[in-house]
């Protein structure tokens, strides 16, 4: 029988998840772990007691203490699709009070309950059976693990006399999922399903969220089980840090108020924490500019004076620079990854390093960290604006009148922007502009993989917390349709768009069907180059325009054709494909409430994504646009 030990717990040393300093008490009871599962906002803090159901201890099966399970943890809906080894659950789960959509593919299963987590805060539940059906889980699984979202995946597995044997559809699941998830379990008796699925919820929504694995063999489901509720958690060694240490605050409050060249680099930890209005008391006190990550947007307004943008490959020269020449780096649930970086070792040569993160594991991981805070987000962001209140009293904060103007003058210069192409097509930072400035910052925008992604990150402004969602860290083909999804059915009184790329919309688009019959109104803006565009991209800068194997031909033959592929899927497909088109044709989308929605923007291929740190280089070697290279006054700078 697989038990949580500290050693399992942690079994990634990328990602050891227990921390020093303990909080609460070992035997938590499932009320905790429900109330975690159902809070309205994202948070990695101790989950407080809410009302939880507590059915009365009853005869049931394996798959009806499941079942029991989830209707006690407070879950509305699970995503997935039935199968041999979990068909038991399914009988059950025809009663019950859950919510279970049925998708087309297991990876949409998967990315619903990431789209469903990241837009509510709340842990999202996919279900698929053994064998194939498990498998095709692991993409997402490994997406929500690298962006550290809270799931938990529950799947079936053959008898336990069959387990070893290469039986029909058997897969060694928690082997396959052991280094990309937080947790996982193999269950082996029916009793003990209530306490495995209050674990898993616990686990994966405290601490650093991220995915659990549930896998349960086809014989325990069918076992007679008496299910009892609450259930007593036995997670020994699992005690994640949440208050930061008193003595590094202070530390790091010093160094901020001496600091010439501070940047405040946000991560996605602080929307995780909630921790958004914390972070806008500490930039507006202290006069630090922000940057925020991909995975950050819109924890901190893009239209704030003390906002720089994003850093990193695409971000703007202003952030690029601003964290490559300063002196204090204040590192804020961010992991220093190498799309922020650029190359490592030519770094923030001169900045001294603030890491605060809730897990100890990235701290140090990539850059040296000066003064390493281990803690919860919300809680160092709070202690730090107690700290710097107190040492900004006695003694004055360092002018940041010259790093500012220095800063302004970037910005100036070098703003984000696109021209139109010279070949008269439309322009595919143009639709995502109007689109975000039609929808407005109340909507959700869920984004695939490449250049589409960059343009909805750089020309989209977020004003508000977890009104964006993107594969960050995995880079997931396939996330935008299924999570844009989990988000609707989370969020259902939301517009949520779904901007994707014809190379990504491809690999998930059925999907679309679900939607439409199961009355889940989403919008999806395709932005149709005809080619897989960030590979193109790559292949005209670095490959002497040798275009091997990027041209799809959805635009020189239409296959497919976008607003008929649409209209078979039960949508409404529209297609726009000059800018004179664009403005009613997304206010066409809106305007329908009752049906999903496709538009097929037929944009130009030759459009780039700028700026553009080239991998492997390093920030300082930033380019604004094709052949342009910012000009800066080193003496300055």
């Amino acid at each position: 029988m697989t038990r949580p030990t500290p050693e399992t717990l942690a079994h990634s040393a990328r990602r050891a998840r227990p921390g020093a300093g303990a909080t609460g008490d070992p035997d938590q009871t499932a009320a905790r772990a429900g109330a975690a599962a159902g809070r309205s906002a994202p948070t990695t803090a101790e989950p407080t007691v809410a009302p939880v159901r507590q059915p009365a201890p009853a005869q049931v099966s394996g798959a009806g203490s499941l079942v029991r399970s989830l209707e006690a943890l407070g879950v509305d809906v699970v995503f997935g699709i039935p199968g041999g080894a979990i068909l038991p659950a399914y009988d059950p789960l025809y009663d019950s009070t859950v919510r279970h959509i049925l998708v087309r593919h297991e990876q949409g299963a998967g990315h619903a309950a990431t789209g469903y987590a990241q837009a509510t805060g709340r842990v999202g539940v996919c279900i698929a059976t053994s064998g194939p059906g498990a498998t095709n889980l692991v993409t997402p699984i490994a997406d929500a693990y690298m962006d550290s979202v809270p799931i938990v995946a529950i799947t079936g597995q053959v008898a336990r006399p069959s387990i070893g044997t290469d039986a029909f559809q058997e897969a060694d699941i928690q082997g396959i999922t052991l280094p990309i998830t937080k947790h996982n379990f193999l269950v082996q008796t029916a009793d003990e399903i209530p306490r495995v699925l209050a674990e898993a919820f616990h686990l994966a929504s405290t601490g650093r969220p991220g995915p659990v694995l549930v896998d349960i063999p086809k014989d325990v489901l069918q076992a007679p089980a008496t299910f009892a509720w609450p259930p007593t958690l036995d997670l020994p060694g699992y005690r994640p840090t949440l208050h930061p240490h008193g003595k590094q605050i202070r530390e790091a409050a010093r160094l901020m108020t001496a600091a010439r060249r501070p940047v405040l680099y946000v991560g996605g930890g602080v929307l995780k924490a909630g921790a958004t209005e914390g972070l806008r008391r500490l930039a507006e006190q202290t006069g630090i500019p922000v940057v925020t990550t991909l995975m950050a947007l819109g924890a901190f307004p893009d239209s704030h004076r003390q906002h720089l943008g994003m850093p990193g490959m695409h971000g703007t020269v202003a952030a690029v620079y601003g964290l490559q020449k300063a002196d204090l780096i204040v590192a804020l649930g961010a992991r220093f990854d190498d799309r922020v970086t650029g190359k490592l070792d030519s770094f923030a040569p001169d900045a001294a390093v603030v890491h605060a993160d809730i897990d100890p594991a990235e701290i140090g991981k990539n850059r040296h960290a000066d003064v390493p805070i281990v803690g919860d987000a919300r809680h160092v962001i709070d202690e730090l604006i107690a700290a710097v209140t107190a040492e900004q009293a006695a003694h004055p904060a360092v002018d940041l009148a010259d790093w500012w103007t220095q800063l302004d003058d970037l910005r100036e210069r070098y703003p984000l922007g696109f021209e139109e192409p010279a070949d008269g097509t439309l322009s595919p930072q143009h639709v995502i502009k109007r689109l975000g400035e039609i929808a407005g910052p109340d909507a959700i925008y869920v984004a695939g993989v490449g250049q589409h992604q960059m343009w909805a990150s750089q020309f989209i402004s977020y004003e508000k917390p977890n009104t964006w969602l993107n594969s960050g860290g995995l880079g997931t083909m396939g996330y935008a349709v299924p999570a844009a999804m989990g988000a609707k059915v989370g969020k259902p009184g939301t517009t949520v768009w779904a901007v994707d790329g014809d190379g990504c919309f491809q690999m998930t688009n059925q999907e679309l069907a679900t939607c439409a019959l199961e009355g889940i109104p989403i919008k999806v803006a395709v932005i149709n180059n005809g080619n897989l565009g960030m590979v193109r991209q790559w292949q005209t800068l670095f490959y002497g325009e040798r275009y091997s194997n990027t041209e799809l031909g959805t635009h020189k033959h239409r296959i497919p054709d976008f607003v008929k592929l649409a209209e078979a899927l039960g949508c409404v497909g529209l297609r726009c494909e000059n800018a004179a088109d664009v403005d009613k044709t997304i206010e066409a989308a809106m305007a329908i409430t009752d049906a999903p929605v496709v538009i097929d923007f037929v944009v130009g291929k030759d459009a780039m994504v700028w700026p553009m740190v080239a991998a492997g280089t390093s920030n300082d070697e930033i380019m604004f646009a094709r052949g342009v290279r910012p000009a800066f006054d080193e003496d300055e700078l």
